[in-house]
């Protein structure tokens, strides 16, 4: 059921990170035009994971055996932040560091624990996600890719979409059927870690409107994989998985997809002149939006923080955060050309191109708008 969010603040352990982190994403921010800085989630750069990984800024919530740092949700809040605001190249590490490290040890075994856990903290291995199918949407529990029991482990067929990173991840944890059929929704579901370099995988980028590749499909054929592939115990993959997204949806990657789009354009009306009252307006709602939003995403990483799982509060945080990220490149056009006679920096423009064109896929990933109406209805007992 739904809980009112209470508000919570940063702990001054976790703020006093905060310089360390913000001088190694500013360092790689600086090289980076504004609209290469925009595509922060499509940054694929291997060697500033590592960097990060070296400088003890992945892995942070891992217990030290694991090389971790056992710091809490806060820490991994404020290092986010201050990547995502200055749109620095996270897409390298970004899925193994957020979901796949948590779900691995939690529903890991020891073996599995020791086998990832370091090196996803280390910056040296990547994951993706295999959720969506063909034909799906966000119907997650309409999964058709099974894993069938063979005598030397599992053998998997079938085909994944919209898996973003795909081509560069070295894994996969897959939402696969391994018994019934997709008529039995959550039950028969499991998660298993697959090698993307095993024998039978194909990966496929597929290329968006922006000319990007960051999605990809992959196809199953034949896969054989050892018996510790899966994750927990089979047959709790819904479960899992459940848990899984509440680390997804409720951290701040949900409201600064826009926001180095958003301070381009503010240096643009400092450049400008431009202090009418209409746009200061414009200005302060903006700006009060994302302290609300951000205040909202803090509430949840308490939840988090005090092991709750906050599924339908994260639903409600990505919702907003997306909705305000899509509006954040419309209204902004908008202003541009109300005023005709205020030259726009090319810089300014590709950045706002690019936003406006990727802009649709912020409600997409990690759930659509409806499937998180859904949860929220229901968290509310509205449904």
């Amino acid at each position: 059921m739904f809980d009112t969010l209470s508000l919570a603040s940063l702990p001054d352990a976790d703020e006093a990170i905060r310089p360390a982190i913000r001088a190694i994403a500013d360092e790689a921010a600086a090289a980076a035009a504004a609209d290469r800085r925009a595509r922060s989630w499509q940054g694929y750069d291997p060697a500033f994971s590592w960097r990060l990984g070296e400088a003890g800024f992945l892995g942070l919530t891992l217990p030290k055996r694991y090389g971790g740092h056992e710091r809490g949700p806060f820490a991994r809040f404020v290092v986010v932040e201050e990547l995502l605001a200055v749109g620095a190249p996270v897409a390298a590490h970004w899925i193994a560091d957020r979901q796949s490290a948590p779900l691995i040890l939690n529903f890991g075994n020891d073996a599995q624990r020791e086998a990832y856990l370091p090196r996803i903290a280390k910056g040296e291995i990547f994951f993706c996600i295999g959720m969506s199918e063909p034909g799906s949407g966000s119907d997650l529990a309409s999964v058709r890719t099974r894993a069938e029991r063979t005598a030397t482990g599992w053998r998997v067929n079938g085909q994944k979409i919209w898996t973003s990173g795909a081509p560069h991840c070295d894994y996969m944890i897959a939402l696969l059927r391994t018994s019934g059929s997709a008529e039995d929704r959550h039950a028969g579901l499991s998660q298993l870690i697959i090698d993307l370099k095993a024998p039978g995988v194909t990966i496929r980028p597929i290329r968006d409107l922006s000319g990007d590749a960051h999605f990809a499909e992959v196809f199953f054929d034949n896969v054989d994989l050892p018996p510790d592939a899966l994750i927990g115990a089979e047959g709790e993959g819904w479960k899992q998985v459940t848990a899984e997204l509440a680390f997804e949806r409720s951290g701040p990657e949900r409201i600064y997809s826009s926001v180095v789009l958003l301070d381009a354009w503010i240096r643009h009306l400092q450049a400008a002149g431009r202090d009418d009252p209409a746009t200061l307006a414009l200005v302060g709602d903006f700006t009060a939006r994302l302290g609300v939003l951000r205040a909202m995403s803090i509430a949840c990483t308490a939840r988090l923080a005090a092991g709750e799982s906050p599924v339908t509060e994260a639903s409600l945080v990505k919702d907003l955060g997306t909705a305000f990220e899509q509006q954040l490149p419309l209204t902004i056009g908008d202003d541009l050309a109300a005023y005709p006679d205020e030259p726009v920096d090319a810089e300014l423009y590709r950045t706002l191109l690019y936003v406006t064109h990727v802009a649709p896929s912020f409600s997409l990933r990690g759930g659509t708008r409806e499937i998180l109406r859904g949860i929220i209805a229901r968290g509310m007992g509205l449904r």
